[in-house]
């Protein structure tokens, strides 16, 4: 089974918080983790929009027609 783009991120999003807690981030990987949590944030954001621009309101009157 292979690992989506998106968990591949999300896994190294994890694995960069969980070493900050322990033992603290260089640059480059600070650097890394906000580029990572932007693509993450821009996905999230376009994946949202996709379903918000599928609903489709109905109306029960016009149901009734």
């Amino acid at each position: 089974m292979q690992e989506s783009d998106h968990d591949v991120t999300v896994k190294r999003i994890n694995e960069l918080a969980r070493k900050a807690k322990t033992e603290g981030l260089s640059d480059a990987e600070i650097e890394e983790r906000n580029e990572l949590r932007a693509k993450y944030i821009n996905s999230f954001k376009a994946s949202l929009r996709t379903q918000l621009d599928n609903i489709k309101f109905v109306d029960e009157d016009e149901e009734k027609k």
